[in-house]
Parts: C-alpha cells; structure tokens; sequence
C-alpha cells in the first residue's frame, strides 16, 4: 500500500492534470479525473449533478468556450487520508482571464477521492464561489 506522500503527490498530480486540461480546453480530459459512474455527485450553486455524464454536460453548458472558460488554477490544497483507500481535499480555485468577468471568478471546493485499480478519482466534488466583489463606492 502507498505511504500517505505518495497519496498526496498522485493527488496534487491529478488536480494538475486536470488544470492543465481544462487550459487548453479540453473538458472530456479535465473529467478523465472524475469517476466514470452514475453515482458521482458534483454540488454547486445550490445544485446537485448525479453521475458522470451529467456533470460533464453541466461543465459544457456553463463553460461553452475557451473565453468562457478562462485560466484555471488550484491552490491551498489541503490532502487528507480517508483508510483505506480514500481522501478528501480542501483548496481554492480560481479562474483568470474570464471574458467578461470583472474579477476573476473563484471559491473554495471540497473533493472525495478514491482509488479505483490504482488510479485516484473524483468520487463528490463540492464547490463554490466566493462572493462577489463589492461595488466600488460602496460603503463610503
């Protein structure tokens, strides 16, 4: 069995794989990290997705093109084992470059993961979005 470290290194690796996935583009390769089964969940903005292939055409319709998409990046990651053969992760994400957006879009996601045949999957994913930046003037 691998020693936690080597958990969390094959962790940090998929969520880089998946980043770098989805900057270029590519959202059936950014899920390649999400288990491929009806009983995945992904919760965001007050909704809930069962399964893969609904989660992937949620991704799609709210990210429709590269613009729309922007730069993903992950950072905080908090790696916590789950024995045997599961963990959970705590981090940030942010999107740069968002056609449109007037700050970049953001929040705070929690995964579960498990290893399936050696290779860790996305089993829940819940993210969400911090909020909106105040109105300049506001307050004053």
């Amino acid at each position: 069995m691998p020693e936690p470290e080597e958990d969390r290194a094959s962790i940090v690796a998929l969520l880089s794989e998946q980043a770098a996935a989805w900057n270029r583009g590519d959202i059936p390769a950014f899920m390649e990290g999400y288990w491929r089964s009806p009983a995945l969940s992904f919760t965001s903005r007050g909704k809930v997705a069962r399964g893969y292939d609904e989660t992937l055409e949620r991704y799609r319709k709210a990210y429709p093109d590269r613009a729309a998409m922007g730069t993903l990046a992950f950072s905080d990651l908090e790696v916590s084992p789950l024995p045997p053969d599961a963990a959970w992760v705590l981090g940030r994400w942010r999107l740069d470059g968002v056609a449109g957006a007037s700050a970049p879009p953001g929040g705070v996601f929690t995964l579960v993961l498990r290893r399936d045949r050696g290779s860790w999957r996305i089993v829940h994913d819940h993210t969400s979005s911090d909020p909106p930046p105040p109105a300049q003037g506001a307050g004053s």
